[in-house]
């Protein structure tokens, strides 16, 4: 009888320790596997990212509106908003993954006055909501913007087709306007930079005559475009850093910090008649069927 108390005993305490072995092993999986969890969780959460993008001093025009001359422009402090904004959406939205602002074209009928292409643009407005404040040369002028082509389709080449994603435009007075008998105050542009097929391109103004008088140097038809200059590095699709400097007679356009166009020609010292300003971001340069382009704008400050 004491024979079998003692097996049964031993029996119990086997079997006790084993089911306690057991528990401890499922307590700890399940403490593993909480934690695993746990850390799935705290992978997910993504980081939102936000451009470092002032728009205060900034109008948006995209290629919405009603034919040609129409498309809609959105100034401050309604373009604050632009996140909101159902109308802007489709053309200018964050991208909260890598921190920038996206600039979306594609060929509509919805043009600007002067051009048959489309664009997504960011255009300077000195004083907020007025497009009749600007700047000269000698007043000068600099803007640094941190950028990276998005999204852009080929052409029938096999090349991507190019976007301008700044430029510096000039702008008559409204003096100079009627003094040529011009209809609006629209001047050339001194400076266009293009994103084409990878590079990074330059384009300047010059006149087609340097004796031009101080009156015949006000119409379109005296400048025409320069043949035009390539930095060397491939940017690619990669990000890349743009800063344009304006003195009086002068213009230097770097990119990266690494190389420089330095600009003080004749045709640029007699620039200084015009009123200028900045504009950044997605002026797309064809109307192919089915052609689209998105820029992001990652960084962008102007000083004068």
């Amino acid at each position: 009888m004491n024979f079998f108390s003692k097996k049964s005993i031993a029996v119990f305490l086997m079997l006790f320790l084993t089911a306690n072995l057991v528990c401890q092993t499922d307590i700890s999986r399940d403490s593993n596997s909480k934690t695993k969890i746990s850390k799935k969780k705290k992978k997910s959460k993504k980081k939102v990212k936000l451009p470092n993008v002032d728009l205060s001093h900034w109008k948006v025009t995209i290629p919405e509106g009603k034919g040609k001359g129409g498309a809609i422009s959105v100034r401050p402090p309604e373009i604050l908003e632009y996140a909101n904004n159902e109308v802007l959406r489709p053309f200018m939205y964050n991208d909260s993954a890598v921190g920038a602002i996206v600039f979306h074209a594609y060929p509509t009928n919805a043009t600007t006055a002067n051009t048959k292409y489309s664009r997504s643009e960011l255009r300077e407005q000195m004083e907020p909501g007025n497009d009749n404040v600007n700047w000269t040369f000698a007043q000068g002028g600099t803007l640094k913007a941190k950028m990276a082509m998005g999204e852009v389709t080929r052409a029938d080449n096999g090349k991507y087709h190019k976007v301008i994603i700044a430029q510096i435009h000039g702008r008559l007075t409204n003096e100079q306007k009627e003094l040529i008998g011009q209809k609006d105050n629209n001047a050339p542009p001194i400076l266009k930079i293009y994103w084409q097929n990878g590079k990074i391109r330059v384009k300047t103004k010059v006149l087609k005559f340097a004796g031009v008088d101080n009156k015949g140097i006000l119409f379109k038809e005296a400048w025409t475009d320069d043949k035009g200059r390539n930095f060397e590095e491939e940017v690619g699709f990669r990000k890349f850093t743009i800063e344009v400097k304006v003195t009086d007679g002068k213009m230097v356009v770097s990119l990266n910090k690494n190389e420089f166009f330095v600009y003080d020609s004749p045709s640029i010292k007699r620039w200084g008649v015009f009123e200028n300003y900045f504009k950044v971001g997605n002026y797309f340069q064809t109307r192919d069927e089915g052609a689209f382009a998105s820029v992001k704008l990652f960084d962008l400050s102007v000083e004068h």
